[in-house]
């Protein structure tokens, strides 16, 4: 993905944008502002480097005053929109931080989230000052715009990708805690899943709070039930027993008594990295009460150094009535990913209900054809 968008910034991207900065600053000198952004060795540089190249050489040809190169980019940021402008919000990150230049900057944040984002941009600016940041994005939080408050959580989570990372708030997330808390009835949906999101980085470092705050919040209202269920999927993933009983999922200690039968099978059991096998299970729930109950398979994945590192996958997530029989396939893709190498070796799939393993099988995974 990362490949796909840093070719975005290119030549006649960068012409465009050009064209558009001149049309409203006559001293802009767009030949040298190309030709210097993309001087080698740009063919190198990732995404973000890409970004920081093109704030930087922005520097070397708008007006050196911050308020009066600010005052190009407003002329021009109607019509420059989406992802490829993140560099317009990176751009105040880099050369706004001067005290004297602070509510200049916020103000600047706040205009351009509503047409890009300033989710990576703030973050220096809370690194530096967060109480005083904090609360900016509490005033945010109340914005008539979606996109400035979802800006307001999504600028403040702990662990977001690609994003600086918040120390302050993994040790203590009391701050952003309560930002969420103006906005977890939000009726926004683009605003609700970055509260969650918000939420379940804060369960990585925390699960006892956001355990706590899933308590209080529960039963607010539906969009609030939504956020909780959200942010704490990873405590679920993980069979937490609290969480499982807050949302009504049966205890794991009581799986082994809900099931009168249960078989996985995987074919082929050998094949080689790039092939894709089939796991099929089935499962009897004994008569009695309906049932909440999430079923996956996991598989324990051989690692370079002969190591394991188990990764769980969703097969199905519901309540079933007493007596039923649950049955379903899956194939799975054994080809290398950029997130995930593979490698030889004999490999343990499980299958888990509530986040207990109730049944397995083995896969032997070849680099070369086998025999």
């Amino acid at each position: 993905m990362a490949e796909a968008l840093k070719a975005m910034y290119n030549k006649e991207f960068l012409r465009q944008f050009a064209e558009k900065v001149h049309a409203v600053y006559d001293a802009f000198d767009m030949e040298n502002f190309v030709a210097v952004a993309m001087y080698e060795p740009w063919d190198g540089l990732e995404l973000k480097a890409r970004m920081r190249r093109i704030t930087e050489t922005l520097r070397t040809y708008l007006p050196i005053c911050f308020e009066e190169a600010l005052d190009v980019l407003f002329a021009i940021d109607e019509t420059c929109i989406g992802f490829p402008y993140l560099f317009f919000p990176d751009f105040v990150a880099v050369y706004g931080q001067e005290e004297e230049h602070w509510e200049l900057s916020m103000k600047a944040l706040e205009r351009f989230t509503q047409r890009s984002s300033s989710e990576f941009a703030i973050r220096t600016f809370l690194l530096s000052d967060p109480e005083r940041v904090m609360c900016q994005m509490m005033i945010w939080s109340q914005h008539p715009n979606e996109h400035v408050r979802r800006f307001a959580s999504e600028g403040c989570r702990p662990r977001l990708p690609w994003g600086v990372s918040l120390p302050m708030f993994k040790r203590d997330p009391t701050l952003v805690i309560a930002l969420l808390e103006e906005l977890k009835a939000d009726p926004s949906l683009y605003v609700r899943k970055s509260v969650a999101n918000n939420l379940n980085d804060i369960a990585k470092d925390h699960p006892s709070i956001v355990l706590e705050t899933a308590r209080r919040w529960k039963g607010v209202c539906p969009h609030t039930d939504w956020i909780i269920r959200q942010g704490c999927r990873t405590l679920i993933r993980k069979a937490d027993p609290e969480v499982l009983e807050l949302f009504g999922y049966a205890n794991p200690n009581d799986v082994s008594s809900l099931e009168t039968s249960v078989s996985l099978s995987v074919l082929p059991s050998r094949l080689m990295i790039g092939e894709s096998c089939k796991l099929k299970y089935e499962l009897c729930i004994r008569e009695g009460d309906s049932v909440h109950i999430r079923i996956e398979y996991g598989i324990d994945f051989v690692k370079a150094r002969g190591h394991i590192s188990r990764k769980l996958f969703l097969l199905s997530d519901k309540t079933v009535p007493g007596g039923t029989r649950l049955t379903g396939t899956r194939t799975h893709n054994w080809s290398d990913l950029t997130t995930r190498h593979h490698y030889p070796g004999e490999h343990r799939m499980a299958l888990l209900v509530n986040g207990r393993e109730v049944a397995d099988a083995r896969l032997t995974l070849f680099q070369d054809h086998f025999l």
